[in-house]
């Protein structure tokens, strides 16, 4: 394809950050601020099989196109998918932006290596990496010693403390002096909450020292086991009414499993609520993540789940219902039934 043919090369954004840090909510923050007429791309690459993120952004409505890599991470033994989906994206109407969601379990390092190989800066002009992190968490040892946690923070232009207003004075203290200290140094250190993230900070440029990043070099270029991913043109294929699908992966040192409801399925949120109240429960290996989408009546709402908190609001997605839970896979196997039993309890009708 020739860029000069087509448009301009696409300003392009890494977001990325770990499980729970409100990714996939920033970036409807920022699709909801997009300039009138302009289309945006968006890459999603989520570790389940289900696509709870893609469908989330692709309730953000007209003039936003999402593209869905489930099942693993393009971050490392399939980077080539990435290619797939930006030549899929980019075959379609050109767009004015595009921003990569990677999963919060891999290594950004590799998206961004792809990202500079010739035929994909003939078309994408990339752009400084944005992070987020929970400042909760920003200073605990699980955290900073844990390999992908620390390849992220290293690897980011901007990084950004999500959900400050959760967090304490000293714990914001505590950040804003580590990522002060920080080398290379950030191009931005921000404090924000619910993912509202300033739109000027995609156009930061990377970091001199971090224009050419050899992933060897810090140890992020392991090759990590799990079985490749699937790549998907589109939505996940409808389920017939009444029925429901469950899917099972593993990969990067966790497990996950979704579950696909049929549009008509309703839910009843006293048993949902119940549900995510008991979520830690119900599994023998303790949930690191939880999402879902549900339509209660005639309205839709996201439930999300992380470190044993639970929060819901309305969305726009009218097209099925889907729940999907990760784990850590070093645990004792995880007793699936159970939750999906939990799960058809909230159910109407059932």
């Amino acid at each position: 394809m020739s860029v000069s043919a087509v448009g301009a090369r696409v300003p392009t954004t890494v977001i990325t950050g770990f499980l729970g840090t409100g990714k996939t909510t920033a970036i409807r923050h920022l699709l909801q601020q997009r300039p009138p007429g302009e289309h945006w791309g968006v890459i999603v690459n989520e570790f389940g099989e289900i696509g709870i993120d893609s469908a989330v952004l692709a309730a953000s409505g007209d003039g936003v196109e999402v593209r869905d890599v489930p099942g693993g991470c393009i971050c490392c033994t399939t980077a080539p998918m990435l290619r797939v989906a930006v030549n899929r994206l980019l075959q379609g109407r050109w767009p004015h932006r595009l921003i990569i969601e990677p999963t919060g379990l891999g290594h950004p390092v590799r998206i961004v290596d792809g990202l500079r190989d010739p035929w994909m800066q003939k078309a994408l002009d990339l752009r400084g990496v944005v992070c987020l992190v929970d400042p909760r968490q920003f200073g605990d040892p699980r955290y900073r010693d844990y390999d992908v946690y620390a390849d992220q923070v290293m690897l980011a232009d901007v990084l950004i403390a999500n959900k400050s207003d959760l967090a304490s004075s000293a714990e914001l203290d505590a950040f804003e002096r580590g990522a002060a200290a920080l080398f290379p140094a950030k191009r931005v250190i921000a404090q924000t909450d619910h993912g509202r993230i300033d739109p000027a900070w995609l156009d930061c440029e990377p970091g001199p020292e971090r224009q050419m990043r050899n992933p060897e070099a810090h140890g992020a270029g392991r090759r990590l086991q799990g079985r490749p991913p699937t790549i998907d043109a589109g939505p996940v294929a409808p389920v017939e009414p009444g029925a429901f699908v469950r899917r099972e992966g593993s990969s990067l040192g966790r497990r996950s499993c979704g579950w696909l409801f049929a549009r008509d399925t309703w839910f009843e949120p006293t048993h949902l609520a119940s549900l995510f109240d008991r979520l830690g429960e119900m599994s023998t290996g303790a949930p690191q993540r939880a999402k879902g989408v549900f339509r209660i009546d005639r309205d839709w709402a996201l439930y999300d789940w992380v470190d044993g908190r639970w929060s819901w609001e309305p969305i726009a997605w009218r097209t099925d219902s889907r729940f999907e839970v990760i784990v850590d896979g070093n645990v004792v196997e995880t007793d699936w039934s159970a939750l999906e039993v939990a799960l058809l309890r909230a159910v109407v009708g059932r």
